[in-house]
């Protein structure tokens, strides 16, 4: 049984005059916050304000980058070589570098966004070309990616830390890849079976996939979204059932060695 585990939120995806989220009251409750880099949502004040939040909360600080598609926001596939793959992770992770250093805090982890994050889940070429950037740029950040996924084993192989995420709300398919949120049954409404299959996966290391089966799963992280008031909620909510499970929030980077 774990006695620490993660909680992070995707943060910073407000972009000019439209706000998305709220990060304010989800910063009081995660221990870790992944902060768009302005490519699927974000810009630069948006960047700045939401850096300043995270430290001033004792968050650990990481790098969301994504698919430049803010119309999409960053969830549609893109057809993209290694290369580019490469060179978007180290443009994106650059520009929020800048904000952390001028904050007086210290970036902890690299976690991609949407269809970038899923794409490099199942493909290996595109895993080692995220790998390959963020190791350019700051070997001592951790990737935080799908648990037991092509983008964690990259990680691993390049002697990179790897954090283990998974999902408070979203279904599995039986290869312990998630299933299309364009599917029936991919997203899990009801609070208390969430929060029960959370508990579940840090303490007995298990879910059980959309076809019924039991599978094996590695928990470092927990995401948690918060963009709505019961999302909120939900979040405070999966806090308070760790604690009684005797399981610890702390940051990945307290977690990770």
């Amino acid at each position: 049984m774990k006695k620490f585990v993660d909680l992070n939120s995707d943060v910073g995806e407000s972009f000019g005059a439209y706000k998305i989220g709220l990060d304010g009251e989800v910063l009081s409750y995660v221990s870790s916050a992944n902060i768009a880099c302005g490519w699927h949502a974000g810009d630069p004040v948006v960047m700045r304000d939401t850096v300043k939040a995270a430290f001033k909360n004792g968050v650990g600080i990481g790098a969301h980058p994504g698919f430049f598609d803010v119309m999409g926001f960053g969830r549609r596939n893109m057809t993209v070589s290694p290369d580019e793959m490469k060179l978007y992770t180290i443009y994106q992770i650059g520009a929020l570098y800048g904000f952390v250093r001028a904050a007086g805090a210290k970036m902890q982890h690299v976690k991609p966004h949407g269809a970038m994050y899923n794409m490099a889940a199942k493909d290996g070429k595109l895993a080692r070309a995220i790998i390959d950037g963020i190791w350019e740029v700051d070997r001592d950040l951790i990737v935080l990616g799908l648990a037991g996924s092509e983008l964690i084993n990259a990680a691993k192989e390049k002697g990179l830390k790897a954090a283990n995420e998974v999902f408070a709300d979203r279904a599995y398919n039986s290869d312990g890849t998630l299933v299309a949120r364009s599917l029936p049954g991919s997203m899990i409404h009801d609070k208390n079976i969430a929060i029960s299959r959370v508990i579940r996966m840090v303490t007995e290391g298990k879910v059980t996939a959309i076809n019924g089966e039991d599978i094996n799963i590695n928990v470092d992280s927990i995401c948690v979204h918060g963009d709505n008031p019961e999302a909120v909620d939900f979040v405070k909510l999966i806090k308070e059932e760790l604690f009684k499970a005797r399981v610890e929030i702390k940051p990945l980077s307290h977690i990770i060695k």
